[in-house]
């Protein structure tokens, strides 16, 4: 019998009780006892150094009940958008009619009802050799999500949105898990968008696990944002990469709160790529970690990493970035590159960039900055009648926009710079 120690862990059991047999038994049976086993991380858990989960989450919130309420969601781009509310996917919200041909999305519990072979084979797979207890814990009690599936050769053009909001008045707990398989030679673009509809401290612990077949492309942005002082948020991306796929993700984090996104990649195949980017906007007592693991399993793989950090107020940032390439995955181009800009004197940058090389061919490198604006810089812009905060905000969207440049699509370019822009616009407001 596994012993949970602690309060917060008892209430864990009694979510596993109700939600166990919701589909995928042997799944959730699995996922449960590598949690009961190994407990909320906390600092002594190497990956979690800097964010303590078990402190934070001493008192879940209840779990998350759907609801039937309609409200009106924001839409800031012209995307399909599929949506989950509080935990429960919501066709009557969703755009499931307007999806072009070639593409096929249910809900994962319709999903695990059906049992369709792919689907489960897929999601028994997607935490292999991930050692995570979040990542675990999300898999015992998934709730809802979307299962999202593009045939062979499809070429879809106009963005997919998956969109999961929380919208109680009161604190509560969801958990969700969607999954994205791209077959062999599918190019697609997919916004994930994870945010609040009201000032409730959410506690969210969402994962996505993407399979991209041979010669499959994803462009994934992920949109991670949220209001609510005391929430917690925890994203997840679960990635396998076949021989020559490529996956190219940038992630927009802001608002306050704790905020983790992980992501675990595995590059299981011949010339596979991935890029993973993103801009981190902390204000208030935001608390953001970025923790990532890229796997390189076979020969001439690549991978990039550009990740800038924005810290005002009290807030904290976390980067820790690991690279491994495997025996045997000679020419592997590996490259990490973390830099983050203070504009207080009381926020916090944490960076801790990993290499573990176990082949002798390979080109891996890592870099890591924290600092505050350039003064020349600043100068020269006061000198020329530019006003400080709009000098300030002139440097700082520049800065960030050098990781928002690293994206190929005009239109999705554009859009997350407007979301800098507006944080800055806050920023010399307040």
């Amino acid at each position: 019998m596994i012993k949970l120690a602690s309060e917060a862990e008892g209430a864990f059991a009694s979510f596993f009780e109700e939600m166990q047999d919701k589909g995928a038994p042997k799944l959730r049976a699995a996922a449960w006892a590598a949690f009961a086993d190994r407990g909320l991380p906390n600092r002594r858990i190497e990956s979690w150094h800097y964010t303590d989960l078990k402190a934070a989450l001493s008192k879940p919130a209840p779990l998350a009940k759907a609801s039937h309420a309609s409200p009106a969601l924001p839409r800031a781009h012209d995307s399909l958008r599929l949506v989950t509310l509080d935990g429960v996917f919501r066709p009557d919200l969703s755009d499931l009619a307007r999806l072009p041909e070639g593409v096929v999305a249910q809900s994962l519990r319709d999903a695990l009802e059906e049992g369709a072979a792919e689907v489960m084979t897929a999601l028994a797979s997607a935490d292999l050799g991930v050692d995570d207890a979040v990542v675990a814990l999300n898999a015992a009690l998934m709730q809802d999500g979307v299962v999202l599936r593009f045939a062979p050769g499809a070429k879809i053009e106009r963005a997919i949105e998956l969109a999961t909001f929380a919208s109680a008045e009161a604190a509560q707990s969801s958990y969700t898990r969607s999954l994205v398989i791209l077959g062999a030679g599918a190019h697609a673009t997919l916004i994930e968008t994870v945010a609040s509809l009201s000032k409730a401290p959410a506690q969210d612990n969402h994962a996505m696990a993407v399979r991209l077949g041979a010669g499959a492309s994803l462009d994934l942005v992920t949109v991670f944002s949220g209001d609510a002082p005391e929430s917690i948020r925890l994203l997840s991306l679960l990635a396998h990469l076949e021989g020559d796929a490529a996956l190219n993700s940038f992630a927009l984090i802001e608002g306050e709160g704790l905020a983790r996104r992980q992501l675990f990649a595995r590059l299981d195949g011949e010339n596979a790529k991935a890029a993973f980017n993103g801009a981190t906007l902390g204000r208030g007592r935001l608390h953001a970690d970025t923790t990532l693991v890229v796997d390189h399993a076979k020969p001439h793989g690549e991978s990039r990493e550009c990740f800038r950090t924005i810290l005002d107020q009290q807030s904290v940032g976390v980067f820790q970035g690991k690279i491994i390439v495997r025996p045997g995955a000679q020419k592997t181009d590996g490259s990490m590159q973390s830099k983050a800009l203070l504009l207080s004197e009381n926020a916090t940058m944490n960076n801790k960039p990993e290499l573990e090389i176990f082949a002798d061919d390979v080109q891996c490198g890592h870099g890591a900055t924290c600092g505050r604006i350039d003064k020349n810089q600043l100068f020269y812009l006061c000198a020329r009648g530019v006003p400080r905060r709009e000098a300030e905000a002139l440097l700082i969207e520049g800065f960030a926009n050098e990781a928002v440049e690293t994206l190929d699509n005009d239109e999705l370019r554009a859009f997350l710079s407007e979301r800098v822009g507006a944080w800055l616009s806050r920023r010399i407001a307040g």
